[in-house]
């Protein structure tokens, strides 16, 4: 019997220590008064960002934020310096805007290009019109997406249409840089 109680009193004495832990920092959260939102509120605010997260359409995960090109990756998943003449026309900064137009940017600022986009429902492809400043069409460009989430949106770009076997994904990540004025 002694030998019962010194092996289930450790355990007993942590499980109630994580408890009162527990219990203290959930009155803490719930005693703030100071106009700040209580614990529940917070924790319902944060399952519904979660959700709002989860049902964002490919476009609007595309357009929620402003992206920096950080990288590229070739089909035998080796990085790509981005001055490489296969990928250095890809690198910038893209903004993609809710209302379907974007522009884009060298990261020297200068402008690259604007017009159009859209994304596939799936989020299987990337369609965009490239237009000059009349809004004249200069070109148009369909790019399969590898990857669109929060933190990273990666399209896929063949330097030969019709060899699919070499190509270079084209990885970007959000940035606060604010988009250069004209």
């Amino acid at each position: 019997m002694k030998n019962s109680t010194f092996t289930t009193r450790p355990v007993r004495l942590l499980a109630t220590s994580v408890a009162a832990l527990a219990t203290a920092a959930a009155l803490a959260a719930c005693g703030a008064t100071d106009g700040a939102a209580s614990g529940s509120e917070q924790a319902g605010s944060a399952q519904q960002a979660a959700e709002s997260t989860q049902t964002a359409t490919p476009s609007e995960v595309l357009a929620s934020t402003a992206w920096e090109t950080t990288g590229a990756v070739d089909q035998d998943g080796k990085d790509v310096p981005l001055e490489d003449e296969n990928v250095s026309t890809f690198v910038g900064w893209a903004y993609f805007d809710a209302d379907g137009t974007f522009t884009m940017y060298n990261l020297d600022d200068s402008p690259k290009m604007q017009g159009d986009w859209t994304v596939t429902e799936d989020g299987s492809t990337r369609h965009i019109v490239a237009k000059d400043e009349a809004g004249e069409v200069m070109f148009e460009r369909n790019s399969d997406i590898v990857t669109l989430t929060e933190d990273e949106f990666t399209y896929r770009v063949f330097p030969d249409e019709n060899d699919k076997s070499v190509y270079f994904d084209i990885v970007h990540t959000p940035t606060d840089h604010a988009e250069p004025t004209s």
